[in-house]
């Protein structure tokens, strides 16, 4: 019979004691890498947006120019030494008003003239008249009379005329520019005596794409802005020509502003930003939601406790908002964080704080 030395005899007694210690341990792990006991994964905390119909505008920037309402550059029609000056550089003037005088001395003593010979022309043929009426002369004699008068009468309406034009006036109320004539200096017609503006109200030139030839019309409002003043001003489109430009593929528009305390001035350069369309009650959801996709784009939506992705057919598009033209009715709620983690059918929290980490995975 074998008998085992001492020492072995210990050993094997720790070895035993040893795996009596570690059995339930070991039987523990086993149970716990059970599938069936595995414990659940986390849920995703996420930030939704409820849909509801809402208001959204398709909004277009883009640049314009300041105009005058009316704008002329005021010359003489005549030519002539400038008798007087009537009005001030930079002043408002009314229609009508006299601004500028030419000597015109001369042509009232043609007009004196021309008045004497007509009363003589008249009294003529006056007596020609009575000839005729007394058949002592032809009619063809009292013609010749009856003429001469009439050239006569025609030359005298002639210097009035051109006495007219040696004063000029104000076609319009304004305020006038800069002077470029002084007192005694001859006239010519191609001499620049001023600049006349009419600054209320005044127009906005702008242009848009032809895709928008359609959707604006005369009445629509506008909103503008220029450099140097830290307000909008309103306008509305009252002209559209009626072509596109083929070398830009834009279509001009004009529009008119109130101008009463002369903030704006011609030439101004203009930003504009005009509504092209609107939808009064659409279901809109943070740009962040919309995910594209091949063929297409989706959101994610929460039902029953998980992630739903969810087709949809978008519309107009705005800095922060998309609407949703088909895929989507009001009351769905919409994830706006986690886009990345999201999967169809993953368990999701509802915060109000979810993970400020999530905030801009989606977009």
């Amino acid at each position: 019979m074998l008998t085992l030395p001492r020492w072995a005899f210990g050993l094997a007694t720790a070895l035993a004691l040893i795996a009596a210690l570690a059995a339930p341990k070991i039987m523990q792990l086993e149970r716990d890498e059970t599938p069936g006991n595995a414990p659940p994964p986390p849920k995703l905390r996420v930030a939704v947006h409820r849909v509801e119909p809402v208001r959204i505008e398709e909004r277009l920037s883009t640049i314009g120019t300041v105009l005058a309402n009316e704008e002329v550059d005021l010359v003489s029609e005549i030519s002539g030494k400038i008798a007087a000056i009537h009005f001030d550089e930079g002043s408002r003037v009314e229609e009508g008003q006299l601004l500028l005088k030419i000597d015109d001395s001369e042509l009232v003593a043609e007009r004196q003239r021309a008045r004497y010979r007509v009363e003589l022309a008249e009294r003529a043929e006056a007596r020609q008249q009575q000839l005729l009426d007394q058949g002592v002369i032809s009619s063809e004699t009292y013609d010749v009379a009856l003429g001469e008068l009439n050239v006569l009468r025609a030359e005298l309406q002639l210097i009035e005329a051109q006495l007219v034009k040696t004063e000029i006036r104000a076609p319009f109320g304004g305020v006038i520019g800069l002077r470029w004539v002084s007192p005694g200096s001859y006239l010519s017609s191609q001499t620049r005596i001023a600049s006349l503006h009419d600054l209320d109200p005044v127009k906005l030139d702008f242009t848009v794409p032809e895709r928008y030839s359609t959707l604006l019309e005369i009445g629509d409002g506008i909103s503008f802005t220029v450099a140097g003043i830290d307000r909008s001003f309103p306008g509305t489109i009252f002209a559209i020509e009626p072509s596109v430009d083929p070398a830009t593929r834009s279509l001009r528009l004009r529009a008119s502003c109130a101008n009463r305390d002369g903030a704006l001035i011609p030439g101004a350069f203009a930003n504009v930003e005009l509504v092209v369309r609107s939808v009064p009650d659409a279901l809109a959801v943070p740009s962040i939601a919309v995910i594209p996709e091949l063929g297409g784009t989706k959101v994610f939506v929460v039902r029953e406790g998980r992630a739903e992705p969810r087709p949809v057919v978008t519309g107009i598009r705005t800095d922060s908002a998309v609407e949703i033209a088909n895929g989507l009715v009001a009351g769905d709620l919409v994830i706006t964080t986690g886009i990345l983690q999201l999967e169809p059918g993953l368990e999701v929290e509802v915060a109000a704080d979810a993970p400020a980490a999530a905030d801009g995975a989606g977009s």
